[in-house]
Parts: C-alpha cells; structure tokens; sequence
C-alpha cells in the first residue's frame, strides 16, 4: 500500500507468534523492528539491548572480555526467553541465526524474517556507528564482503526474505506486512 505524508498505514494483522527479524550488522533490524512493532500493535524487543541489561555490558565489552562463544551462549539464552510467551517484534545480533541450536529454535518457534541489502547500502550505515565488535580495526567492507559470503546462504533458511534497500523505513516495514500476511495464508 503507497501512504503518502498526510495518510497514516493502516495496522497490519499482527501474527499469534514472534516475528524474528535477523540478517547481516547495518541492514536496519532494529530500526525497523520498532517501527514493525507499532504497526502490528506489538511490544517490541532488541536482544542486544537484552543481553546488555542482563550482563551489565555492552555487547563489545562482553565480546573482549569473555569472547564470541560465550556472548553467543548467553544470546541463545536472552533468544528463547524472548520468543516464549505473547508475540512480539525481536531484532537479534547479525551471527545470533547463524548458530545452529538459536536458529533451529527461532524456525520452530518464531516468524523468521530476513532483513537483506546490498553491500554498499551495509557499508554506509555501519560507516555512521562505532561500536560493532566485529569490525574493530578491520575494513567494514571486507568484514561485510566475508560474513555475507558466509552467512547470506543460512539467512536464506528464514521463512520470509525481504531486501531492505536505501528508501525510507515504511517501505521496508510494508514490504514485512504484506510478506507475514502472505505467511499467515500459506499456512493455513
């Protein structure tokens, strides 16, 4: 549906379980994942914000100071506790889908959505942002060029895939209602 500035979106039908949104560091999750959230009248969750509140960390600290493997640890935890319960809107870290047992519990409890944009597009937003643990002291474009390479073929397993490309959020946010209420009808 095309809403221009005076118009307001109608809300979208909000699904019975969480929507998942996942995919590669710049690519929006957060950002999008709250506007999505208002529009489908859901509560909505960042687990990074979560882990951090949990551990009295941030996401960078916890990555220097105990590791990739025991921050993906404590993310499966924050994952499942998220999903359980009421549905609701939750962006998880760029590598949280990629481990097997966190993936494997958001595809059978959860609407995963993959979030996907060009490299440019990744390049530019993590440009505005200092604090990924990720890219610390390396060339964002060759860490973004490597983990797509990687992880692009393991974001494709979600159940909905939707590029978020350089236009302005509603778009996105559109194309993730129309894709959940396609969702909705094939599965009934």
């Amino acid at each position: 549906m095309e809403c221009d500035a005076k118009s307001t979106p109608r809300r979208g039908r909000a699904p019975a379980q969480p929507v998942v949104l996942v995919g590669l560091m710049g690519v929006g999750k957060s950002t999008i994942g709250r506007r999505l959230s208002a529009r489908l009248g859901l509560p909505f969750v960042d687990a990074d914000t979560e882990i951090e509140t949990a551990s009295g960390l941030s996401v960078a600290e916890i990555f220097e100071r105990y590791g990739e493997a025991h921050f993906r640890d404590g993310e499966r935890r924050v994952i499942a506790r998220l999903i359980e319960g009421p549905a609701k809107v939750i962006a998880t870290g760029g590598g949280a889908f990629i481990q097997d047992e966190t993936r494997a519990l958001i595809l059978a409890r959860a609407i995963a959505v993959w979030l996907d944009a060009d490299l440019q597009t990744l390049i530019d937003r993590v440009a505005r942002r200092s604090h990924r643990p990720l890219l610390k002291d390396r060339d964002p474009a060759q860490v973004l060029a490597e983990l797509a390479a990687v992880r692009n073929p393991i974001y494709a397993q979600a159940h909905i895939h939707i590029s978020s490309k350089p236009s302005p959020h509603e778009v996105t946010v559109e194309a993730i209602v129309a894709a959940l209420a396609e969702h909705r009808r094939a599965a009934a």
